[in-house]
């Protein structure tokens, strides 16, 4: 028998005593989730565990409290311990890493140094959605986060970029062998997050080098990852089920040689007020869907702009219509403003021969977020089938253009909504 929701929703999160878990955990914990911690080190464990707000008791449920699980995710036995018949999980985030710190060349390491890093980077994810698949609510959210590094070969970091794309096939296959829930994975770019000091301080990481790869001109806090984290735990994600969201400042897009300057704009508030913008001749009922229609304009505030022009393309001006919005964007906007192109499914397309322009139009967004990232400006397309329900995309829509979402830039995501 399939366990039912409660009217609380809880959350298991991995790796939850330090950086993007213990942010994670927080945010949750403020917008009215139970939390289930687990991580190894104990008494940074309790530190979170006091600082979270509390559960609001409610007619039908009182006495609630967040947990915490003190567990070598490393150790097999250790996750089966996590196995608790009466706790209902609405997601999990597995969120415990490690990185390499040693500087060895990998012909140096032995094996058992290479499955440190396997066993928690790999094994653990997977072991730990067996211990509490039982417990797991119809639909439920698994979160994996991997890394920027998953898609690309880091050396000196040991097995780290392998053990995170392996981990992003894992996530691919569960949601493969498991369409009853929602599977996703989380790439960061670079995040100050205790890891990230330390690199730095044993002068493996060099600040301003990060800075120069990156569109937008600076690191991600921790709470940039629990924003992605919570939306990625949250209903309204159901469409992105099989698929990874690159929140990176726009690092994983970027192949050129040219450095990017700091950042002169620093990112709004994460609360600021979003002013919507509907452009490109959207149809009747996306300029009357609630949640995305036009707003007051309120300071300070973030604006989003959703364009449906490419959703009208001729065959073949798939990359014309990318450009012809991106200039409308550009010469209307400023600072601190996201610009969001709609864009048929491949699928939708239905005709081999549109596959390069597709393509060319997926990269022509990643070079537009590179050229306006300086600016605060970012860019980024969603494709969808275009006979969908405008109210089904609504908190995807919400989430990428919006202001809890700034680091987010030159993705094209892909929309599984009929």
């Amino acid at each position: 028998m399939a366990v039912q929701p409660t009217s609380i929703p809880t959350v298991l999160i991995t790796g939850a005593a330090s950086g993007i878990g213990r942010a994670s955990a927080v945010l949750f914990a403020s917008r009215g989730w139970r939390c289930v911690l687990v991580d190894r080190n104990v008494t940074a464990l309790a530190e979170v565990l006091d600082t979270l707000a509390p559960i609001r008791a409610s007619d039908e449920i009182d006495a609630l409290t967040h947990m915490s699980r003190t567990v070598d995710l490393t150790v097999p036995a250790d996750i089966e311990s996590l196995t608790d018949p009466t706790l209902v999980l609405d997601a999990v985030v597995n969120n415990a890493g490690m990185s390499d710190t040693s500087g060895l060349l990998l012909t140096e390491q032995d094996a058992a140094h290479l499955d440190r890093l396997v066993a928690l980077n790999l094994r653990a994810p997977a072991l730990v959605i067996d211990a509490v698949a039982a417990q797991l609510v119809p639909g439920a959210r698994i979160v994996n986060v991997a890394s920027g590094a998953a898609l690309h070969a880091i050396p000196l970091r040991g097995a780290y970029s392998a053990t995170k794309a392996g981990l992003l096939a894992q996530t691919q296959a569960l949601a493969a062998a498991r369409p009853d829930l929602c599977v996703t994975a989380l790439c960061p770019g670079f995040v100050r997050t205790e890891l990230v000091a330390e690199l730095i301080d044993i002068g493996r990481l060099q600040p301003e080098n990060i800075v120069a790869k990156i569109p937008l001109g600076r690191m991600a806090e921790p709470q940039d990852m629990a924003e992605a984290l919570y939306f990625l735990a949250s209903e309204g994600a159901a469409p992105l089920s099989g698929e990874r969201l690159s929140v990176d400042g726009g690092s994983a897009i970027f192949g050129g040689s040219k450095p990017f300057a700091p950042a002169t704009q620093q990112p709004l508030p994460f609360d600021s007020t979003v002013h919507y913008q509907l452009a490109g001749n959207p149809p009747a009922e996306w300029a009357s869907t609630p949640g995305i229609q036009e707003t007051p304009v309120a300071d300070p505030h973030y604006s989003a702009v959703l364009d449906f022009s490419c959703l009208q393309a001729e065959r073949g001006q798939m990359l014309q219509a990318v450009h012809e919005a991106a200039r409308r964007f550009a010469g209307q906007n400023g600072p601190h403003s996201s610009l969001i192109l709609l864009m048929p499914s491949q699928r939708a397309t239905g005709h081999w021969q549109q596959a390069g322009d597709m393509a060319a139009a997926r990269m022509l967004v990643c070079s537009l977020a590179c050229e306006l990232g300086a600016r605060a400006m970012r860019v980024n397309a969603i494709e969808i089938d275009p006979n969908v329900r405008p109210d089904a995309l609504v908190p995807l829509l919400r989430f990428v253009g919006g202001a809890r979402t700034q680091f987010l830039t030159g993705q094209t995501i892909r929309a599984h909504v009929a």
